[in-house]
């Protein structure tokens, strides 16, 4: 404890008596020795020597009164100031100095010495130091305790796809990542045919649902479950199901469109393929190059199915490509607007299987005539061989049935291809393991389309990584191969998870 005065001090020989031990002391306006004051004046009196923080061992944040949870370091300015907080009657004194004194990690106890000043007597500014102790109790939070206690839920969103591959779910993963849509929701859990999201409060889901109508043709049927019923006050508790169906179509889809429909499209072809999903399904007729939007109330309105998915496709090998002139195109195409991302030209093809065997070639008219050139590898879908159930493709005449519809090119190997990526994406937690051949081929075939289309990797936070850099490899063959320039990449991502499992390493369903 030291003593401080402001005033004039009086000459140096001058000394006066203290007026409660007779002591020799110099003259202050308290006209009392430093001991004395001591026992008369406690200027911390009033601030508690102990105090109590809670500690989420789960999250690792602090409480902070009345209900917020914080990140804090250990000795950081931001604990400094939560310590500081919890004592009430400091505003009442001056704070002059304030920092850690060091403890144990591992004990539970935080030690902070504070030095204050205050007024006593008159004009005498007396400074005391103390330490004031911290005992760190464990708490979990509320995120937390949902986050475990997973049957507490008040609404899920149940995202549903009819479709034997995963693209269109991939690609709405990184669309939730990408605007954080997901950071209210508890859990994830996956389903045969999508996902569950779980969440608290029944506007995080609505506006989550509103989200995936936004950025994928979807339609939605809402739900409620009477949990318990006061009749005292008359409260009800609901749960609230909110199911999303996305439309059954994928990137790389043969479809086959209904008469009235492709009419009201500007007469487009009915043998059409899915070239991308966006919030509408974007079609291109191979054998014109018309293309037309579908949106999630048409599509309903009218639905059609795919006629074939990724797996049923067969490579053949281009033998020769012949361009289609501008000018003969508005012969056989429609009144809607055609595509300026593809040309339009006839080529003869050969099945990879039979190459060498057999001298007879297909001939197909296919949109894919600005990458193909002889010797390329193409993926097709064979109508001429095909076992069709499909009452819209049934009626069609046989001069209107293309023998192969052309969907895209092969570009080498996968294997090779996954060696020689050099970037890679966030993923989602959910509480099924999904890491089977099946999703891994269709996550691959996914990553391959990112390459291969910057339109549609353009929504997608694509990182760096940086264990494929470290690899020395030749590049040197790979001339003609779709990569994604490191200008493209974002910086690499810390794969922590916070409080609720949202930011992290994971994977979907």
């Amino acid at each position: 404890m030291e003593f401080l005065t402001g005033q004039v001090e009086p000459s140096k020989g001058n000394k006066i008596l203290c007026c409660q031990c007779g002591t020799a002391i110099e003259p202050n306006p308290a006209n009392m020795c430093i001991a004395c004051i001591r026992t008369h004046v406690d200027i911390t009196e009033g601030i508690p020597k102990q105090a109590t923080l809670y500690f989420c061992k789960s999250c690792e944040r602090y409480l902070q009164p009345p209900a917020q949870w914080i990140v804090c370091a250990l000795e950081s300015r931001e604990l400094l100031a939560l310590c500081l907080k919890k004592l009430k009657g400091l505003s009442k004194i001056r704070l002059i100095d304030a920092g850690f004194v060091w403890t144990e990690p591992h004990s539970r106890r935080i030690k902070v010495k504070l030095t204050v000043q205050k007024e006593v007597f008159g004009g005498a500014v007396l400074q005391q130091v103390f330490v004031v102790e911290y005992t760190v109790n464990t708490q979990m939070c509320p995120d937390c305790h949902r986050n475990e206690a997973k049957d507490y839920w008040r609404a899920v969103v149940q995202v549903r796809q009819k479709t034997e591959h995963k693209k269109t779910f991939f690609y709405l993963e990184q669309l939730i990542l990408k605007h954080k849509v997901h950071q209210n929701c508890l859990y994830l859990k996956a389903s045969h045919e999508g996902l569950d999201f779980f969440f608290d409060k029944r506007d995080d889901a609505r506006k989550f649902m509103e989200f995936l109508q936004a950025v994928v043709p979807s339609r939605s049927i809402t739900s409620q479950h009477l949990v318990s019923h006061d009749p005292q006050n008359n409260t009800f508790n609901y749960k609230y199901t909110f199911s999303v169906e996305i439309v059954p179509i994928c990137k790389d889809d043969v479809v086959c469109l209904p008469l009235s429909l492709a009419r009201s499209l500007g007469n487009i072809g009915q043998i059409c393929v899915c070239v991308q999903i966006t919030s509408t399904v974007h079609l291109v007729d191979p054998t014109t190059l018309q293309v037309a939007e579908i949106n999630g109330q048409t599509y309903w309105r009218t639905p059609f199915y795919s006629l074939s998915s990724l797996k049923q496709l067969i490579e053949y090998t281009v033998m020769d490509v012949e361009m289609i002139m501008d000018a003969d195109k508005k012969t056989f195409a429609g009144q809607g607007p055609l595509s300026t991302k593809h040309v339009l030209a006839d080529v003869w093809l050969v099945r990879s299987s039979e190459l060498g065997t057999v001298s007879d070639h297909i001939h197909c008219r296919t949109h894919l005539g600005h990458i193909l050139k002889p010797g390329d590898a193409v993926l097709g879908f064979d109508l001429a061989n095909a076992n069709i159930n499909n009452p819209h493709f049934e009626k069609l005449k046989n001069d209107r049935i293309p023998d192969v519809v052309l969907v895209k090119k092969v570009y080498g190997d996968k294997a090779r291809r996954t060696r020689k990526r050099k970037w890679k994406l966030q993923r989602m937690n959910t509480d099924m393991d999904t890491d089977t051949s099946s999703v891994n081929r269709d996550f691959t075939d996914f990553l391959e389309d990112l390459e291969e289309d910057p339109e549609y990797r353009k929504n997608v936070n694509i990182y760096v990584d940086r264990d494929k850099l470290a690899v020395d490899s030749d590049d040197m063959d790979d001339e003609g191969m779709p990569q994604i320039t490191l200008q493209e990449m974002l910086d690499d991502l810390s794969l922590a998870i916070d409080a609720t499992g949202n930011d992290g390493d994971a994977m979907i369903g």
